[in-house]
């Protein structure tokens, strides 16, 4: 935390090496994450865009003895995509049908039984497996307590579970291993 205090603090005085070296170290990240809660490449590019924006323009809000800069920063990227759905999610329809691009079959089938889940399930799941944030952590990012987290995150991996199984894809490969 004493360099997450720092970096802060160098931020809040308007470093610009401090500022970019946070930006190139956390955007793909971020960008990632906000793909996966817009569904949409180009949105989380901008909706990433605004979050630096704003932490550039009013540095504030920030407690290192609360979470990391990373759990700020999602946070705050969270709340950026939630205003973005309620301006533009609801003229965009065609959002979440953009095609995405799989490397292997079985990406292709964690990616669409990942897509089934409802958006906050997919969020805490991401947020946790993906980026790998602590439960103390995304009790910060989502504004809950942690026992609510660890609630929602059994919820959020059950749901998962009975997608997949009731994946025909996934009933196919069974009885392929079964053969």
């Amino acid at each position: 935390m004493a360099d997450d205090r720092e970096l802060w603090e160098r931020i809040c005085r308007r470093d610009e090496d401090a500022f970019d070296a946070f930006y190139r170290d956390q955007g793909p990240r971020l960008r990632a994450f906000l793909r996966q809660i817009l569904g949409n490449a180009q949105a989380a590019v901008d909706v990433m865009q605004e979050t630096f924006t704003q932490i550039w323009r009013r540095p504030n809000g920030f407690a290192p003895e609360r979470a990391t800069l990373r759990a700020y920063l999602f946070g705050a990227g969270r709340k950026r995509a939630a205003e973005w759905w309620r301006k533009e999610g609801s003229r965009s329809a065609d959002v979440g049908t953009e095609p995405t691009s799989c490397k292997t079959e079985a990406s292709s089938l964690v990616g669409d039984a990942f897509a089934r889940l409802p958006e906050d399930q997919r969020t805490l799941l991401w947020l946790r497996e993906v980026e790998g944030h602590s439960y103390a952590e995304l009790a910060e990012i989502l504004g809950t307590p942690i026992g609510t987290v660890r609630s929602r995150l059994f919820a959020a991996r059950e749901e998962l579970r009975k997608v997949w199984h009731a994946t025909p894809a996934a009933k196919l490969n069974a009885k392929k291993e079964g053969a």
